[in-house]
């Protein structure tokens, strides 16, 4: 049996740090008050141009180092996830692995990564850089990943975070089509920095620990940073929490695995042509059949099998997975002259995870459904020396379905250790002529590789040699015979010996690139200069999954996958121009027309061009306004195109198990084959996935119109010292958006249209249950959302008490559709929970700031509005709000975060920072509809969530 143990960088990570610091204390008392020369003119994310006038152009949030260290959180993902924009993305919240499959992407599940989703458009239409240059996507070991685990960034190196919430694709390329997340690393950093945090959930679990070091030293010609980082998260068990401890919350095992310890047998005795249902009674390790005894009135070792026999598998699973994460990074800055200067940057960052499924459950004969012939074809030897029954049990003829749950194995766990490394150097200066150019040339390379390691799967090939025939068996060294008939505690170490391997996959991502870019003024207008950028990319990517040998075999008894590979390269044009229409009229006081556009060439034989075209209008000096219209497109990622065929388990409703939620479908269910008293016998069913190398790219249209209004009868009056009032308009309309129908959507319409479009692919055993289901990749339809950011800032006058601030963000969502290429209409929408994601209507974020000497607090609010879903099969229970409409209502939450710090001498010293994060130990709102835990671990905080922390920092 594996249990979850610690991390081989906890035994390094005190030497490493130690090591660290030796060099940089000493060096830091050399630093000199000089600093290296900047150039006077920026870039700002949402534009290319280098313009001290950018700001406002386009709708980018900040996240400044000080809202990082007042949010108490110690991952990069989770702080973009907090953002009012942002949409359900992975997490360490999520106890996702190998236990679930494959997604459609070709993707893997991405365990352990913490991911950025804008506009809930998906994170692989979210495109990461840091400091403007393309970020590797993450290897998941079980995949080829499309989307950038924010949990590769130490944190330590981090000085601003800047959202674009806007489509890109122009300025960037493939991916923008919902936005940006650039990470700006720290530069200009002079002396010595320690922070170190520790915090633990009111239950007294979950304890994070954190370490970052931030090292910076300054000349007058060189800038040298190094920083360190290293965060430690414990796990939770979901047993220790009421609402994650059974499948679905109020509902008790009924929605349990009928893969049970004791195992469920249903077969057809081919002696007499009855139909058994049958478990073995508690206890009954060498259990006794009759079979005369038909009915459920039995004296023999066996009872009718019944909702109360179903095995509680969420007592094994995890509410927060431990991670451990230490990172490294370096950057050294030279000017060579007073126009020229250049750069060389490195990172490491490794992260150690874990997740924990329940043991590994067998599902036998042809109502399993796995895909894997060995196991729905099995055969059971009257022969073998457990067999309680006196006749062979075959999947041809007489058996229907065995499961069995071999706890004596113990439980499922997936450890994940990911390397990622970057290397990146580049020559950046200006240009003095009659007109100053700023030009920069780039080279990086970057390599996610990932290992999982599983144990406590099996090996089916092995299983069935050793439930069939024991003659076979004892022809095979090692082999011994199996005996699932007795319930726990049957199943010998001699037996796991035979059947129970070390299972490890592998998987990589590899990024190159060089781009050279111009930025400067071209001529100039009556109303000023026409300021422009140019430039060129190219990019390599690589990517590659490894299964396990026995996976690739077919032998493996868990979720089957096979090889991955691929690569493509792209090379890009781009150009941005910015045109100054008016200047000091009556009109209004400036009008700037931008226009952009980027040529994309891939080797794939995908050529596209991508137009943007933007306003900015200041009115006066308090109005600004300003709109932009942008194409962009997504390029089909390497999972995507070339994923093999793999399997994910899905959480589906038979609309054809009985009782039937809508009896009307009697008729169509009895056409495909489904017998009148059909009960589905496991919540989940087996999806085949896999990649499309004739997808065609995404496309988008985005629109987005607001204003910023800063009304200046307020700047320094007695109430406010300034006020700045944000109002966005947003809308993404994508074509061809490339995933799969939803699963349990095109089993619906199947059943209720018999439509060869939704059917095809879908087979059922001869006893009604689902034995197959082809669900690939397409362009499916359209995407369209669009919504409202309403944003407030209020800075007050200092008084005695103190200086206080406000931050006031919120997101309305009007619309979502999503539209399937024959027109059907995907569930997503506003106000609804489904598929472990949620889209409010309404996400608010409200932060309260006071600064008073040497103290300092904040008081945050975070709502999330009312959510509906689907009761599915939980209609029946008391827990379903409302049954007659057969929906549930997740109810609006509000959360509370308060902290409170002091520092210690002047702004250099000690600084103590307590925090506790959800006061009022709100619980999230319970959801029938999620495949774990019993809530959204994308939307809430986790059950028990109350999360204390206490922070040091020192500077020298």
């Amino acid at each position: 049996m594996k249990t979850i143990r610690n991390s081989r960088l906890s035994l390094a990570v005190r030497g490493a740090l130690l090591f660290a610091l030796v060099p940089a204390v000493a060096l830091a008392q050399d630093d000199t008050d000089e600093q290296i020369k900047t150039l006077d003119r920026v870039e700002v994310t949402g534009t290319r141009i280098k313009t001290s006038e950018a700001e406002g152009l386009v709708p980018v949030q900040r996240i400044t180092r000080e809202d990082i260290d007042r949010s108490g959180l110690t991952s990069i993902g989770d702080v973009v996830q907090a953002l009012t924009g942002s949409g359900s993305a992975l997490n360490t919240k999520f106890n996702s692995s190998g236990n679930f499959g494959f997604p459609p992407d070709g993707s893997g599940v991405g365990a352990g990564s913490a991911q950025a989703d804008l506009r809930h458009l998906g994170s692989k239409r979210v495109l990461v850089l840091v400091d403007g240059v393309r970020w590797v996507n993450e290897a998941s070991a079980s995949g080829v990943g499309a989307a950038t685990d924010l949990n590769t960034i130490p944190l330590a190196i981090v000085d601003r975070i800047e959202v674009l919430e806007d489509g890109a694709s122009s300025l960037y390329g493939s991916d923008a089509i919902a936005g940006v997340v650039n990470i700006i690393t720290r530069k200009n950093f002079d002396g010595l920095s320690l922070n170190a945090q520790v915090g633990q959930y009111g239950e007294g679990d979950g304890t994070t620990k954190s370490l970052d070091v931030a090292w910076g030293w300054n000349t007058d010609r060189a800038n040298v940073f190094l920083g360190l980082s290293y965060t430690d998260q414990d796990v939770i068990y979901s047993r220790d929490r009421a609402q994650a401890s059974f499948p679905v919350p109020g509902t008790g095992v009924a929605f349990g695995s009928s893969a049970t310890p004791t195992g469920r047998f249903i077969f057809i005795d081919p002696n007499t042509n009855e139909v058994f249902d049958i478990t073995p009674n508690n206890g009954a390790s060498s259990p006794t059949f009759d079979p005369s005894q038909t009915g459920c009135t039995r004296t023999d070792d066996y009872h009718c099998f019944s909702t109360a026999d179903r095995f509680n598998f969420s007592q094994f699973n995890l509410l927060l997975t431990p991670s451990e994460r230490l990172g490294a990074f370096g950057q050294v800055r030279f000017d060579f002259s007073d126009s020229v200067s250049g750069y060389a940057k490195v990172l490491f960052n490794r992260r150690e995870s874990t997740n924990q499924a329940a043991p590994e459950p067998w599902f036998l004969g042809p109502e399993a459904g796995t895909g894997n012939p060995l196991a729905d074809n099995i055969f059971i030897s009257a022969l073998n020396p457990f067999n309680p029954f006196g006749f062979d049990l075959d999947s041809a003829t007489n058996l229907i379905l065995i499961g069995r749950r071999p706890v004596e194995g113990g439980a499922r766990v997936f450890e994940q250790e990911v390397d990622t490394w970057y290397v990146g150097a580049g020559l950046e200066g200006v240009i003095d002529a009659n007109r100053t150019l700023y030009w920069d040339v780039n080279v990086a390379f970057s390599e996610n590789k990932a290992q999982q390691t599983n144990f406590g799967s099996y090996n089916i090939r092995n299983i069935a040699l050793a439930l069939g025939d024991p003659a076979a068996c004892a022809a095979v060294a090692g082999c011994t015979p199996l005996n699932i008939f007795g319930g726990p505690g049957t199943i010998t170490p001699a037996m796991l010996a035979w059947i129970q391997p070390v299972v490890r996959d592998r998987s990589q991502n590899e990024l190159a690139l060089v781009t050279a870019n111009l930025s400067g003024s071209l001529f100039d207008l009556p109303a000023g200069s026409v300021d422009f950028a140019a430039g060129l990319e190219h990019r390599r990517l690589e990517g590659w999954y490894q299964p396990d040998a026995l996976t690739v075999a077919g032998d493996y008894n868990g979720v089957p996958s096979l090889p991955t590979a691929g690569e493509y390269d792209v090379s890009e044009l781009f150009f941005e121009l910015n045109f100054p229409l008016l200047e000091n009229t009556e009109i209004g006081q400036r009008l700037d027309f931008t226009l952009a556009g980027r040529y994309s060439d891939y080797s794939t034989g995908i050529s596209e061009f991508t137009p943007k075209y933007g306003l900015r209008f200041q009115l006066v000096d308090e109005l600004v306004f300003r709109a932009s219209y942008a194409e962009g497109f997504r390029a089909p990622s390497i999972g995507e195109l070339f994923g093999s065929a793999s399997r994910f388990d899905a959480q589906l409703n038979d609309p054809c198990s009985t009782p039937l939620l809508d009896p009307s479908l009697a008729g169509n269910c009895a056409t495909l084959g489904v017998p009148a008293n059909y009960q589905q016998p496991n919540p989940q069913i087996s999806i085949t996935t896999g990649g499309n190398d004739q997808l065609d790219p995404e496309s988008s249209e985005s629109f987005s119109a607001g204003f910023i209004w800063s009304p200046s009868f307020l700047e320094d009056s007695e109430f406010a010292e300034r006020v700045d009032f944000e109002v966005t308009y947003y809308r993404h309309d994508i074509e061809g958006a490339i995933q799969a129908i939803d699963a349990q959507t095109q089993l619906d319409l199947c059943v209720q249209t018999l439509d060869a479009l939704y059917c095809n692919g879908i087979t059922r055993a001869p006893t009604g249950g689902i034995n197959g289901f082809n669900n690939r990749l397409t362009n499916l339809g359209t995407i369209e959302t669009d919504g409202w950011d309403v944003d407030l800032f209020w800075v007050f006058p200092e008084t005695d008490w103190g200086k206080f601030s406000a931050a006031w963000r919120n997101t309305f969502v009007g619309d979502y559709e999503a539209v399937g290429a024959a027109g059907q209409v995907q569930p997503q929408g506003p106000g609804i929970e489904v598929v472990d994601s949620a889209i409010p209507e309404w996400t608010s974020n409200f932060t309260l700031d006071w600064k008073s000497g040497n103290w300092n607090a904040a008081w945050t609010v975070r709502h999330i509005s009312e959510l509906r879903e689907e009761c599915g099969n939980a209609v029946s229970f008391p827990v379903c709000s409302n049954p007659a409409t057969g929906t549930n209502v997740l109810d609006a939450i509000t959360y509370n975060d308060l902290q409170l710090g002091y520092r210690f001498g002047n702004g250099e010293g000690l600084g103590l920072t307590f925090g506790v994060n959800n006061v009022f130990d709100e619980d999230p709102p319970i959801c029938l509809s999620c495949s774990l835990n019993g809530y959204d671990a994308s939307t809430y905080d986790i059950p028990g969530g109350r999360f204390y922390y206490l922070r040091a920092d020192i500077k020298f």
